[in-house]
């Protein structure tokens, strides 16, 4: 492996990410087209693996696990977090011999010059092989952080990764109280692909034109995750039943099941309701909302933050403890209204419609939450930690856009 890493001339990077939910994945993407985009490189190759879907079937059925209980019973995961916090099957033996020949086999195949890990539940299992193959020292792991505030997974901590990027001072603080050297971490902002950002009201309007929606009205995106489900399915029932000088989109993700479900509640509304399942562009549906109802995953509300989309946040089910930080982050900074009770989504929509100074104070607090050119600035990060001799300097003329 050592002599396949020192023989290859263009650099070799490894994202290891997972489906379970939507972030990691979409951080994934974003760092791989981030490294596209503001990394003046010649020639490299990038791999994004899943990594407890790929590694043996016994933690793809774990991954599979939590995703179903995030669609249909998402106040279980709770005690799902307080049982991985408390056993950590990311430092066990057990679960480390399962993943073992995957990883190798990996290795044999396509051994990386940099990892970069955007998981809680994998770098455990890298850096003990890099270990046992004496290859901690020449193989890098940046660890992105994709959960924003404290209170999150103790799996993201690891002591021996070679640098922490996280989103602001909070995330920091807990990586710290997680015993990680504080000279390992440095605050950058959330991995949010370049795509996410605000446009202009003209150019909503263009964007609506697309979805076939009406480019003068406003616009709610009911969000109900990469993996559809949670609270939203309730939350979008009593919208239906409003009557409101709005019209939706309703994004079910995958599953279609939801999708079905949705469309027959969007004949029974008395505004015009665009019924959409799995989209590669959540951003233009972002741009073309006014008001986005969603859960709080912390990548999404940062990606609707840099669209400039006040949300309301599904707090029916108390915010998962990963999660619970950006809650009260949104809440307490104005960019985002916390909804406890189904029932109360179309007085709370009508407040906003009927208060324009309110909904303007929201649009301008989300401004004050997102960190601008945070992925261009994740990028110069991870290229500083390929070899001096494989590495070009990073595009800082580059701009998000």
């Amino acid at each position: 492996m050592r002599e396949e890493m020192d023989s290859l001339k263009a650099p070799k990077i490894l994202i290891v990410s997972s489906d379970t939910g939507g972030g990691h994945r979409s951080a994934a993407k974003a760092i791989a087209d981030g490294l596209e985009r503001f990394w003046n490189s010649q020639s490299f190759a990038i791999r994004i693996i899943r990594g407890l879907e790929e590694a043996h079937h016994v933690t793809e059925k774990l991954a599979r696990l939590y995703n179903w209980l995030l669609r249909n019973k998402q106040h279980w995961v709770k005690y799902l977090y307080w049982a991985v916090n408390k056993i950590r099957p990311e430092t066990r033996d057990f679960f480390y011999k399962l993943c073992f020949n995957y990883i190798k086999q990996l290795f044999d195949k396509w051994c990386p010059h940099l990892i970069i890990n955007v998981h809680p539940l994998t770098q455990h299992f890298l850096v003990r092989f890099l270990k046992e193959f004496n290859l901690i020292d020449k193989i890098p792991i940046v660890t992105v952080v994709t959960d924003p505030c404290y209170g999150f997974w103790k799996g993201w901590a690891c002591e021996d990764i070679s640098l922490y990027l996280v989103a602001n001072e909070d995330a920091r603080q807990q990586l710290i109280d997680y015993g990680i050297k504080p000279e390992k971490i440095k605050i950058v902002g959330m991995p949010v692909h370049p795509k996410f950002h605000e446009v202009t009201e003209q150019e909503a309007k263009e964007v609506r034109k697309t979805f076939g929606l009406d480019p003068n009205k406003f616009t709610v995106f009911v969000n109900a995750g990469w993996i559809g489900g949670g609270n939203i399915p309730k939350i979008f029932r009593e919208l239906v039943r409003g009557e409101l000088n709005i019209q939706a989109v309703f994004l079910a993700g995958k599953n279609e099941e939801l999708k079905q479900e949705a469309e027959k509640l969007a004949k029974q509304a008395k505004f015009p309701v665009k019924v959409i399942g799995y989209s590669d562009e959540i951003e233009k549906l972002m741009q073309a909302a006014d008001l986005m109802i969603s859960k709080l995953g912390g990548l999404t509300t940062f990606e609707a933050l840099a669209c400039r989309l006040p949300i309301i946040a599904d707090a029916i089910t108390p915010p998962m403890p990963q999660e619970a930080g950006t809650a009260k982050l949104i809440a307490q900074k104005g960019a985002g209204i916390l909804l406890r009770r189904a029932s109360d989504i179309v007085p709370t929509i009508k407040s906003l419609l009927e208060d324009s100074k309110k909904y303007a104070a929201m649009k301008l607090a989300t401004e004050k939450l997102s960190i601008q050119n945070s992925t261009q600035k994740i990028i110069e990060e991870i290229v500083s930690f390929l070899p001096e001799n494989r590495s070009t300097q990073v595009n800082t003329k580059a701009t998000a856009s």
